[in-house]
């Protein structure tokens, strides 16, 4: 089975982990304070999970997520990471990231700053439009008419592949949003972001959390503008 190597375990991590672990897959787990701070979640997810360093994580990862915020994305590993797909969940918060002036002018994205930190690695944006509670509330088995969909992008098809095998393993299917520089459409503030897994509600992390399959991921995708 696939193994998932987690640099990043807060709300979306963790979830992921747990995500995984549920469908079958290995993880391993790592954050910026020590494998030991992350005991209790490792005994929670129990003997398919194991604590490590972000550079063991991602040389254990066969498909890697970073999660972390994005003020400390130049602290990702490079070579452990080499040739692998990397999920980057990352979204630009400026209050907590601070302004970063090539995403304030809309010349890159989030996730093309990522690829150019990990020019070895093939990056795919994706988890980074759904609440965290609702990632873990609504997956569902391949062809429930309750299945929801995640929007990704990237540049390489076969790490868009891979990924996208794996959101189908956790109980979700995949929108294929285009390559990187498309990861503006699901980024926060467009439709795509958050409200779409909550029956439309605009104050989403109030809503125990909807579905939303994959036509209306791709019409969200469609209204978005810069």
């Amino acid at each position: 089975m696939t193994t998932i190597g987690l640099i990043g375990a807060g709300l979306i991590g963790g979830t992921v982990a747990r995500l995984a672990v549920a469908g079958g897959y290995d993880v391993v787990l790592s954050n910026s304070r020590g494998p030991e701070t992350l005991k209790e979640l490792v005994d929670e997810l129990g003997p398919r999970a194991r604590a490590a360093t972000p550079a063991e994580a991602g040389e254990a990862g066969d498909v890697v997520v970073v999660t972390i915020p994005l003020k400390a994305y130049q602290s990702v590993p490079v070579e452990p990471l080499a040739g692998k797909p990397v999920i980057d969940t990352n979204n630009y918060y400026p209050q907590r990231d601070g302004q970063i002036p090539e995403l304030d002018n809309g010349s890159t994205t989030s996730s093309e700053l990522l690829q150019k930190h990990l020019p070895t690695s093939k990056v795919v944006k994706g988890f980074n439009n759904i609440f965290f509670r609702h990632l873990q509330a609504l997956p569902r088995p391949a062809g429930s008419p309750e299945r929801s969909a995640l929007a990704i992008t990237g540049d390489d098809a076969q790490a868009k592949a891979a990924v996208t095998a794996f959101l189908d393993g956790i109980g979700y299917d995949t929108v294929d949003a285009g390559p990187l520089a498309e990861g503006w459409r699901f980024q926060p503030g467009t439709p795509a972001y958050g409200p779409i897994y909550a029956g439309g509600n605009p104050n989403f992390v109030e809503s125990p959390g909807e579905p939303g399959n994959a036509d209306a991921v791709r019409s969200a995708l469609a209204a978005a503008e810069r």
